[in-house]
């Protein structure tokens, strides 16, 4: 085996589609920090799968496994434009039904809801309450429409 061979077959690992990452991150907006692994156990995730934001993902590419790197997204480049039809009202009657009857809710709360095929969550922010019981969720993601640091350290890339 030549030196440029052994190199070559020893090199660090890069992040391209399909790895497998394990991962520190830190995802923020201008109100502070909406996802942080720094103080507690890393993340593991595969990119292409849509465990993140193809324009994180992308970020990602070509990263050498031990790289510590941080990334400013424009406004919506993250995780796309608030979308208005994203906030809906929930009647009482469906909110019973998904959860617990006695539940009071209040604007600023974060309610997960079931996916409907029952495999998977997602979340809504009430931003109203009326009289009857219905609540206006805003199912945006929390970072949309925002400008978006994304942290990184990589700790192994398979």
């Amino acid at each position: 085996m030549t030196a440029d061979a052994f190199a070559s077959s020893s090199s660090v690992p890069t992040v391209q589609q399909g790895s497998f990452l394990t991962l520190h991150y830190r995802l923020a907006g201008p109100a502070g920090d909406v996802i942080n692994t720094f103080e507690d156990k890393p993340a593991t995730l595969s990119v292409g799968t849509g465990e993140l934001s193809p324009a994180l993902e992308q970020r990602l590419i070509d990263l050498p496994e031990g790289a510590r790197a941080t990334f400013e997204l424009a406004a919506g480049e993250a995780f796309g434009e608030r979308n208005p039809d994203m906030q809906q009202w929930v009647a009482k009657k469906l909110l019973n039904e998904l959860g617990d009857p006695h539940e009071e809710y209040t604007v600023g709360d974060v309610v997960q809801f079931p996916t409907p095929d029952g495999t998977g969550q997602y979340a809504g922010v009430v931003l109203e309450v009326r009289e009857d019981g219905a609540v206006r969720f805003d199912f945006n993601h929390p970072l949309a429409g925002v400008p978006v640091t994304f942290e990184v350290l990589l700790i192994g890339v398979l």
